[in-house]
């Protein structure tokens, strides 16, 4: 795209930042409240054309994702926010109904879903908490929560590099600038996302008319001249931690937050699983890598396995039936192909699948340095079994990846029983912005009331990747609690679904859930259907039609 700079000051001349800065929060929850219509009008075509762009046709198994990534979280953010802003309105604090707990080091935890009956029928079983920083007290988190939407800060313009892979993500992070942060937003779509503009332009239209955001689209060279642009107060991308060095290196005079993904860790803890267990945790891992083709920051690429741990060769058998029977779909985003050469030069001895496009690699090396974005798992063996294992894992993951935007870990009830306040003491060690326990972290960042972005550093901010050691950015979104000062996003799910999970009615049997394989599994045979459904529930609360939902996800 040719710079066009007289076009650019155009629409930056067209934001109001004085006059967003002067809506209240219940005029803002209303305008939220407006924008939510919009979405469930263009929601139908906003799944479609991210379909479509990804190679995936209307019949395709995996076209859910598009509902999911995409309106679905649209959707549940604004009302999430809305609610937030409506009690902000009536003077109180997002905090005061939200239920506090207690984590390793004296940590103050904010359980932040389910906060309605419709998440924990929904996503039943799946649990978010936000862990503070250290020292922070549930009365200072009370007082301090609702950022600029309760207590006002200067009125400016936020710049939004949008990322290319999941098309929630430019959106989602617009609310952030002119929720969270009382700026107005204009945001910058990755050429990647361009077939959405038109979406995104409707969707958007309300906050578009009270002059709080506009949309450009652009290559680098426009973003360059953004980033530079004497009009903007803020920029924030999601995005590589090259195109953060590059915009950091080139003088940027004005505050920078950033998403910029990582190598995400695996940590399979030893116990004594049946056939069922490894054959449902096996899917779990090769939905972590294989969503969105592996095209996210945060899907799963080393899996730390136990070498002592007796069914170690049965899961690896599992997990290879799993990446293979997934359903084959295009390797999609830009500059894939040249990683998965470089990942073939690398590991010689790689099992590859589906035709050269998934590729599983045994020891360390590159996959634990290099974010391949692409259909590439490392399995890496360490000593030990209990918490010997955990142990280790969680300094392997620390120590030896790079990164520290989400972890994940299975652990079977049984064995997590057994090591007690041992297992919460390691994860308080793990040096990540979210945890996923019997989760993937993905689930924190569909979660709106969670918060999404790097593990801050020692002096409470999040690292500026400036320094080579592949930070994963700086600050966080979503958060729609409209939190402070934390340190870390914990979620929690069943490790065994429906019906298995009923033996988790037994207290210390684990969490029970109602659901069966969850849609998002990359082999669940009716996730398109559900995750569709479940938008569409999302939109109209039509009961009879989500009974339909239900029925069909367990056809999974």
């Amino acid at each position: 795209m040719t710079l066009d700079a007289a076009t650019l000051d155009d629409e930056l001349a067209k934001l109001r930042p004085d006059a967003w800065a002067a809506r209240d929060a219940a005029s803002r929850a209303s305008l939220l409240r407006t924008v939510r219509a919009a979405v469930a009008v263009v929601a139908d075509e906003w799944a479609t054309v991210a379909a479509a762009r990804k190679g995936l046709g209307p019949r395709h198994p995996l076209r859910g994702e598009e509902w999911l990534a995409g309106p679905y979280a649209a959707l549940v953010a604004l009302d999430a926010y809305a609610h937030s802003l409506d009690t902000i309105a009536r003077g109180e604090s997002p905090l005061r109904d939200i239920r506090f707990g207690t984590a390793p080091g004296g940590r103050a935890v904010a359980h932040t879903s389910p906060l309605s009956a419709i998440d924990a029928l929904l996503l039943s079983g799946y649990t978010t908490e936000v862990w503070l920083q250290p020292g922070v007290t549930p009365d200072q988190a009370t007082d301090a929560a609702g950022l600029a939407s309760r207590h006002g800060a200067p009125a400016g313009i936020g710049l939004v590099l949008g990322a290319g892979n999941v098309t929630a993500i430019p959106f989602l992070d617009v609310l952030y600038e002119v929720v969270a942060c009382g700026r107005v937003a204009l945001l910058k779509v990755n050429p990647t996302q361009d077939a959405l503009v038109p979406v995104y332009e409707r969707a958007l239209a309300p906050l578009v008319t009270a002059g709080a955001v506009r949309i450009v689209r652009g290559d680098g060279e426009v973003g360059a001249y953004l980033t530079r642009h004497p009009s903007i107060d803020h920029v924030h991308v999601t995005g590589s931690i090259a195109t953060f060095r590059a915009i950091v290196g080139a003088g940027l005079d004005v505050p920078i937050t950033a998403e910029l993904g990582g190598v995400s860790p695996i940590i399979v803890v030893p116990g004594r699983w049946s056939a069922a267990d490894l054959r449902y945790q096996a899917e779990h891992v090769a939905t972590m890598r294989l969503h969105n083709s592996g095209h996210n920051c945060i899907a799963g690429q080393v899996v730390l396995l136990s070498r002592d741990w007796p069914q170690r060769e049965a899961f690896e058998r599992e997990l290879r039936a799993a990446i293979g029977r997934t359903p084959a779909r295009p390797v999609w985003y830009p500059g894939s192909a040249d990683r998965l050469a470089a990942a073939r030069d690398a590991y010689p001895d790689a099992a590859w699948s589906t035709d050269g496009t998934r590729a599983i690699v045994r020891g360390g090396g590159p996959v634990e340095s290099t974010e391949y974005f692409a259909p590439v798992l490392g399995v890496v063996d360490l000593p030990g079994t209990g918490q010997d294992f955990v142990d280790a894992a969680v300094t392997h993951a620390n120590e030896h990846l790079s990164g520290t935007l989400g972890a994940n870990v299975l652990i079977d009830p049984a064995t997590q029983r057994a090591l007690g306040a041992g297992f919460e003491e390691a994860l308080a060690r793990l040096e990540y912005g979210t945890i996923a326990v019997n989760a993937w972290t993905a689930f924190g960042f569909l979660t709106p009331t969670a918060t999404w972005g790097a593990f801050p550093d020692g002096d409470g901010s999040s690292g500026d990747g400036s320094s080579g050691d592949g930070s994963s950015g700086v600050g966080v979104v979503h958060n729609a609690l409209l939190l402070d000062n934390v340190e870390r996003t914990v979620v929690r799910g069943p490790f065994r679904p429906f019906p298995r999970s009923l033996g988790a009615a037994v207290p210390g049997r684990g969490r029970f859930s109602v659901l069966p394989k969850p849609p998002w599994f990359v082999t669940s045979r009716t996730g398109a259907a559900v995750s569709e459904g479940f938008t569409r529930f999302r939109i109209d609360r039509h009961w009879g039609r989500l009974a339909v939902t239900l029925v069909r996800a367990f056809g999974a």
